[in-house]
């Protein structure tokens, strides 16, 4: 009897220490101020629904055309690739496919990633040119051999064998873009001592539409990291995943961010879950997040907690300094095989002042979902 009360009393407190310590070893809470962890209560994920596609909130258009094809019964990585295409289409999001900014260069370089929960098979493709559709090119790859990446010119001519069209994917407003940017940075590519200065320059190059000039500006500023990262879960519960985009602006050349990687930008696992990020994809590479986010649901954290605890890894490699944290971005998206879904911010908004959203479908409408900072700062300071 002894024996027995000692045992029980030793398995309840272990278990109580573990229960306590959790929010210490996840580092699942914002921090304040200070870089200390500020104890403060998480929206509670509402329950889950199936079918379900959530996206990046560029991705807020697209996620009807995957939606249908997850009602009709089709397959996750058919509508995640389908959604994903409708905004590589789209020449007025300047971060993903066609009119996506370019390198240092001019030159548009794109990188993409599936993942096919089912099979477990995955396909990524990075620095390819003159190819618009890369998470088409990264399915196909995983379809069509029995390799996992390409990159450069293979890719691109691997694309080619596969029926894929060439096309110059600068736009008129990229390149515009990109020469204001040549212009800002350079002596060479901006008028002389005798011209203009560089401003009026650029005005010129916008034809004075001060809402483009006050973009440029912008992007000029803060080089965009723009993604679309998307997922989905159908009725039986199967998952897949895509990630796509054209990488930082005015990036060194072959530059490849965490979007093609598997394990980073882009990770399934059909028994629980996927995820995936858009922001500065060099950290996201350094705690491999979509792989941290979806190891964590496995251990029984919700999506916006398991997003959480990898944003905390990635402000961790920092100390916490908000100083030098305050140079970049991140999000993190992620969803479970109940579709409960959920995302972390690293910020409480976007540079450009909006609030931090994410796009879900869950059968009704597509609409925008808070993200969870990380930091609840209300601006981010230039």
């Amino acid at each position: 009897m002894e024996l027995w009360s000692r045992r029980k009393f030793f398995l309840t407190s272990a278990a109580g220490s573990v229960v306590a310590g959790a929010g210490k070893l996840f580092g699942r809470t914002p921090l304040d101020a200070s870089g200390d962890a500020l104890l403060r209560s998480l929206p509670i994920p509402a329950a889950g629904k199936r079918p379900l596609i959530i996206s990046s909130s560029n991705g807020l258009h697209a996620l009807d055309k995957g939606m249908d094809i997850l009602k009709k019964g089709g397959d996750t990585l058919d509508a995640v690739v389908a959604a994903v295409t409708v905004v590589e289409d789209d020449p007025n999001d300047d971060s993903v496919g066609y009119g996506g900014l370019p390198n240092e260069e001019g030159e548009v370089e794109l990188d993409a990633s599936v993942m096919h929960g089912p099979t477990g098979r995955a396909g990524s493709v990075a620095g390819v040119r003159r190819i618009k559709n890369v998470s088409r090119l990264a399915k196909t790859l995983m379809e069509k051999t029995n390799h996992v990446m390409l990159v450069g010119d293979g890719a691109r001519r691997f694309g080619v064998a596969e029926g894929f069209e060439e096309m110059n994917l600068l736009t008129e407003h990229s390149r515009k873009l990109w020469l204001a940017w040549k212009a800002s940075t350079s002596f060479n590519w901006r008028p002389g001592i005798d011209s203009p200065e560089w401003k009026e320059h650029v005005a010129a190059i916008f034809d004075h539409d001060e809402k483009q000039i006050a973009y440029a500006e912008r992007v000029i500023a803060r080089p965009p990291t723009g993604t679309i990262p998307c997922m989905a879960v159908n009725e039986k519960g199967d998952i897949s995943a895509t990630t796509s985009t054209s990488g930082l602006a005015w990036k060194i050349p072959g530059r490849v961010g965490d979007s093609p990687i598997i394990g980073a930008g882009c990770f399934v696992d059909n028994e629980v879950g996927a995820a995936g990020a858009t922001g500065k994809g060099e950290e996201n590479i350094k705690i491999c997040g979509g792989h941290t986010i979806v190891e964590m649901m496995r251990k029984g954290m919700s999506p916006p907690d398991a997003c959480l605890e990898a944003m905390h890894r990635v402000a961790k490699n920092y100390k916490n300094d908000k100083k030098k944290l305050r140079t970049f971005h991140l999000f993190f998206y992620a969803l479970n095989k109940d579709g409960v879904h959920g995302s972390a911010s690293l910020w409480n908004n976007h540079y450009d002042k909006t609030p931090a959203q994410y796009a879900v479908h869950d059968g009704s409408e597509a609409r925008l979902a808070p993200c969870t900072p990380l930091f609840d700062e209300t601006s981010i300071e230039d």
